[in-house]
């Protein structure tokens, strides 16, 4: 990271001190006791409850006690990798979202890290600002997922057979099978399921799906559009469902019904 002077409040114009951070609970999972320090002490100081973990065994032991908003997850630690951490969270299904923060500039670390499940991505060294506002805007994306009671029932989207219900986020495949989404691949779906047929530029998808979070040579929407047609059985060399517009973007190809139920 950059040096401490850096490290100030940060003024963020569309919180309006309503207590949108009360209650939410930061993860910080880095095994060097410096740099955990000063991450958890920079979201304390935005307001944030916030838990330091040295590794995957004290992460474990902080979901089973309480839900956990988020996790910012070091890809090397010692022990259990960020990686492994990061598939064992998807492979049980949970919905806690996860920054992953990684020393290698190498953008196929990135990839890998989004592969396996990761919201989005920050490399060391990282302005703490930029920290911020990336946890925040993965925060807004999901905050609606933890508030309760839950929403009265919600829309349900058809195409080519598939069902996803909005407010369970379940999706179902033709033959009534469930897929799990990451709450990024949720995001992205609902923006083509309410732009079917329409062709959408990557700056649009950066805006809808990640928000002020995104910079101008953002890659993960690349990398989430393949995890996205992976799940829909998409082709990958000649996609049918989410197909790629020369020049101009991407367009959801079938039609959509939506029921309110």
């Amino acid at each position: 990271m950059r040096s401490r002077s850096n490290d100030l409040p940060i003024h963020d114009p569309f919180h309006n001190g309503s207590g949108m951070e009360a209650n939410t609970l930061i993860a910080v999972v880095e095994d060097d006791p410096e740099i955990r320090t000063l991450v958890g002490g920079l979201l304390t100081r935005e307001g944030y409850d916030v838990v330091l973990c040295e590794g995957a065994a004290a992460l474990d032991r902080e979901v089973e006690r309480r839900r956990v908003d988020l996790v910012v997850l070091d890809l090397m630690l010692a022990g259990e990798d960020g990686l492994s951490i990061c598939r064992r969270l998807r492979a049980s299904s949970t919905a806690i979202p996860v920054l992953m923060v990684t020393a290698k500039g190498e953008d196929i670390d990135r990839i890998v890290g989004l592969e396996v499940g990761a919201d989005d991505y920050l490399a060391k060294p990282f302005n703490p600002r930029e920290l911020v506002a990336r946890a925040r805007a993965i925060l807004r994306r999901t905050r609606a997922s933890h508030r309760l009671p839950p929403a009265p029932p919600a829309d349900l989207y058809r195409f080519s057979g598939w069902t996803l219900n909005a407010g369970s986020r379940a999706l179902r495949r033709p033959d009534g099978g469930e897929v799990v989404l990451t709450g990024a691949e949720f995001d992205m779906l609902m923006v083509f399921l309410t732009h079917p047929q329409r062709v959408l530029n990557r700056e649009q998808l950066l805006d809808w799906t990640r928000g002020r979070s995104a910079g101008p040579f953002d890659r993960t929407i690349d990398v989430q559009l393949s995890r996205l047609r992976r799940k829909l059985g998409d082709a990958p060399k000649s996609p049918a469902m989410i197909k790629t517009v020369r020049g101009g973007g991407y367009l959801f190809a079938p039609a959509v019904e939506r029921d309110r139920a």
